[in-house]
């Protein structure tokens, strides 16, 4: 499993995740599968983190997160990942992250601290090989 994420869209989740800071932030990714296998995101959508504990969890909007769904489906697209910011660090899903993942796709962290972007499957933890790159097809949501 992989996932290519343009880097306008990374752009726009580090800029979410600054204007956040020091609360975690929380979005998903719409995007396609790509040949060979894989995902490619095409969109970005930012969340609202409704956590009572947002500096050191995140919970998306549940409303918000449906929305951001129809409108993938809508656009002819699949939700492809989830994000989320770890202002202070590390790049590496935390307990609370682990218990509460609830979709079978990459969960992408972002490490505000170190400037370091990873992915990663849960609950298992299994590192999704992630490459940010200035492809075509990029627009945020």
């Amino acid at each position: 499993m992989s996932l290519t994420l343009p880097a306008v869209l990374a752009a726009a989740l580090w800029a979410h995740a600054q204007r956040e800071a020091p609360r975690e932030c929380v979005g998903a990714l719409g995007g396609v599968a790509v040949e060979g296998g894989g995902d490619r995101a095409v969109a970005l959508y930012p969340l609202a983190n409704v956590s009572p504990w947002p500096e050191r969890e995140y919970l998306a909007d549940p409303l918000q997160l449906l929305r951001a769904l129809k409108a993938m489906r809508e656009g002819g697209l699949s939700l492809v990942a989830l994000y989320h910011s770890h202002p202070r660090g590390p790049a590496r899903p935390s307990a609370t992250d682990t218990r509460l993942a609830a979709y079978p796709v990459p969960y992408v962290i972002a490490d505000l601290q170190g400037r370091v972007l990873r992915a990663y499957r849960l609950p298992d933890g299994t590192p999704v090989a992630l490459q940010v790159d200035s492809g075509p097809g990029s627009s945020e949501g």
